[in-house]
């Protein structure tokens, strides 16, 4: 019956129109109709490219239809990430080409190019003046403050962006940054053009393109967390998680190939790939299935997770719950194991990305089986611990879905990373063959616990049984973990270049250390999950899923 049906249902004798009486009469009657039927409130948003598609088919995607689109775009979104910030790196040599190619001490790079006439033509203009301010005596230092400066603002933009991602759209929020990210990242290229010598300048773009740039994680994470449920999350995410490798790749592949038309391609064109990936993401990204209304069939998502009072919860209430408000930075750390995985990931990334901004340098200036490499073979080289990486990651995420078991899969790649370490400093010069199984042994083990930790375990965590079911938590959980690490990430290189300057092996020993640490930060985790595995094996049981006893210490 309608207010209005209502409000008419007196007695005509008895009715007196009263303006502020029906007023009122219809706010307490609009608010209990709210209360009785919150859902309608809550109406699913479809993003444009999905309301196209649909209407094309005449028919509503399938649940499997929206995993495989989030899957797809958010792996194209963070490669895209990537390879922005691999286009860095590689222009080093057109800026200051002096700290790449002429500053080797014990090999005689003019000796080599004598029999290569046109090769020395092709590059004599990287090899001459460079770049101002990157080409003077301190071009190498202005270099390195750049990659640090870049890398802390992206940590301490992490922490921010986990937190907003949590209060607002995150297919807007995505949006943004990678749309920012590649405008920042044009911007230095433009430098190229417009005759721009300032160091300020390029100091200024990369910090507000590392700010941009810490868009991006917590929020695809949050995103695929959102879509899969825990039951083969570690694989599926560690098959994800190859987009980091394949960024690196394809950014060092298209900044190589561009270099030769002018350093500022090199930078524009990433920019304007990585904003164009953007704006298809805002057309086709589902962020939660209840945003799309769409509904699993399998159970996956509410696969019940036991708690430690024996009750179980599902992994994520598909049912708009209006009361749940999203995490607080503080409350987050305050999750069991958000922490001992935060600082484990410090030191697991201060390894994997001294690596990423080391190893070709490395290479160049290390014989193998007697001969010395080019810059360019020394680069293409190293793309196998990527290659390594990728495999590692797949692994890790496979086995603590085995296992069941996150915390000792991590810590045992991280144990077994310190020997591989070591064989690959000391006998990773004796033939190219060597070189190649150890360096993708290494890459394996050291990339293996940061994909892991990174995907899978903060999208674990995100959803943490303490939360009551709120996933209001997931980027603000990944952007911890991961804004924690990228801390060390930014150390790790920054410390490399001091230490090199006296003993690689001094560097090694260093990764090794951290490696050790990392893992000794799992100590706690590791310990009660294996008490959980003897408990279920002793009562015979069904074994609890993600061994809630390991993340309640």
């Amino acid at each position: 019956m309608s207010l209005f049906s209502d409000c008419c249902s007196f007695p005509l004798h008895k009715r007196k129109f009263n303006p502020v009486s029906l007023f009122i009469s219809l706010r307490v009657r609009t608010f209990m109709g709210s209360m009785a039927e919150p859902i309608p409130e809550r109406r699913s948003t479809k993003p444009p490219g999905i309301r196209l598609v649909e209407c094309l088919k005449k028919s509503t995607l399938s649940f499997k239809t929206y995993q495989a689109i989030v899957l797809i775009v958010t792996f194209l979104a963070y490669t895209s990430y990537h390879a922005t910030r691999k286009t860095t790196s590689i222009v080093k040599s057109a800026l200051d080409p002096q700290s790449s190619n002429l500053d080797l001490k014990f090999f005689s790079w003019q000796g080599a190019y004598s029999h290569k006439p046109l090769e020395s033509r092709r590059f004599s203009w990287a090899l001459g003046s460079g770049w101002a301010p990157f080409s003077g005596s301190d071009g190498t230092a202005l270099l390195g403050e750049l990659d640090v400066s870049f890398l802390f603002v992206y940590a301490i933009g992490m922490y921010f962006s986990g937190h907003i991602g949590d209060r607002m759209d995150l297919r807007i929020f995505l949006t943004v940054g990678m749309v920012g990210t590649g405008l920042f990242t044009a911007l230095f290229g433009v430098g190229y053009w417009a005759n721009i010598h300032a160091f300020y300048y390029f100091l200024l773009v990369q910090m507000l393109a590392g700010l941009f740039q810490s868009t991006g994680w917590p929020s695809v994470v949050a995103v695929v967390g959102n879509w899969f449920g825990k039951r083969k999350r570690g694989l599926i995410m560690g098959i994800w998680n190859a987009h980091t490798s394949l960024g690196n790749i394809m950014g060092s592949l298209i900044a190589s190939y561009l270099l030769k038309y002018g350093w500022g391609w090199s930078m524009a064109v990433p920019g304007m790939i990585i904003a164009f990936i953007g704006l298809v993401l805002f057309l086709l990204l589902p962020v939660t299935p209840e945003s799309v209304g769409a509904h699993s069939d399998e159970d996956e998502l509410d696969s019940p997770i036991k708690t430690t009072e024996g009750v179980t919860e599902p992994l994520l209430n598909l049912e708009p719950d209006v009361t749940k408000t999203a995490v607080g930075f503080i409350q987050a750390w305050k999750i069991p194991g958000v922490a001992p995985f935060a600082l484990c990931l410090f030191f697991a990334k201060l390894v994997a990305y001294t690596f990423l901004y080391w190893l070709p340098f490395y290479i160049s200036h290390t014989a193998i089986d007697g001969k010395y490499l080019s810059n360019e073979a020394a680069g293409n080289l190293s793309t196998l611990f990527d290659v390594g990486g990728v495999v590692g990651g797949i692994l890790a995420g496979h086995i603590s879905d085995r296992l069941d078991a996150r915390a000792i899969t991590a810590a045992s790649f991280m144990y077994c990373a310190i020997p591989a370490l070591f064989l690959y400093r000391n006998y990773g010069h004796i033939s190219m063959t060597v070189n190649v199984i150890l360096m993708l042994i290494t890459g394996m083990f050291v990339n293996g616990p940061y994909a892991l930790i990174t995907t899978a375990v903060s999208a674990d965590l995100g959803t943490h049984s303490s939360l009551k079911g709120n996933s209001r938590a997931l980027a603000t959980v990944t952007a911890i973990i991961d804004g924690t690490g990228s801390i060390g990430a930014a150390i790790g290189p920054l410390l490399t270049g001091y230490i090199s300057s006296s003993s690689w092996s001094a560097v090694f020993t260093m990764l090794m250390a951290a490696a050790l640490i990392a893992g000794l930060f799992l100590t706690r985790l590791v310990v009660a999950e294996v008490g959980a595995k003897i408990h279920d094996s002793r009562s015979q049981g069904v074994p609890t899923s993600r061994s809630p006893a390991a993340l309640e210490v």
